[in-house]
């Protein structure tokens, strides 16, 4: 069910779109702020408020990889596998996070403290290899300063 608080941001995005159902990613996205990801029964609520099928706003949720639809950590690392990390030294950097963490792409620690996902590309081809932990671009990737990175997210 959602929450009161979260039903009322979504209605105030009524007005910013031609459609109720063209709310559906925002909607999303507000119940992640809220609860870290979507479980089934929000998309249920979603779904019904935005007048659309569980079906066709699950197929919504699905195609968007920034939509988390199971637990995730506290914090989020998304590390981008495009062409120019790969070159730039992706694999041995997401060995590392791999090793220091302690789990594999799409996992997260047993401490839920971090969750780390590959992403297609963060758009900071000339800085590679890069990464975000939660909403924060850290450009230019080597073991010490992962290191450093991940100390500043407890």
């Amino acid at each position: 069910m959602l929450a009161p608080e979260e039903r009322h941001e979504i209605e105030a995005e009524f007005a910013r779109y031609p459609t109720k159902q063209a709310v559906c990613i925002e909607a999303m996205r507000i119940v992640q702020r809220h609860r870290g990801w979507v479980c089934d029964e929000a998309l249920r609520d979603i779904a019904e408020l935005v007048n659309m099928t569980l079906a066709d706003l699950d197929g919504v949720a699905s195609f968007y990889n920034l939509n988390f639809r199971k637990p995730v950590g506290r914090h989020v690392i998304m590390l981008c596998d495009s062409v120019s990390c790969w070159i730039m030294g992706y694999e041995r950097q997401r060995d590392y996070l791999r090793q220091r963490l302690g789990v594999d792409l799409g996992q997260t620690t047993a401490d839920s403290r971090f969750t780390l996902l590959p992403i297609v590309c963060l758009g900071a081809c000339d800085r590679a290899p890069v990464m975000t932990v939660d909403n924060d671009l850290h450009l230019d990737l080597d073991q010490p300063k992962i290191d450093s990175i991940l100390e500043n997210y407890p």
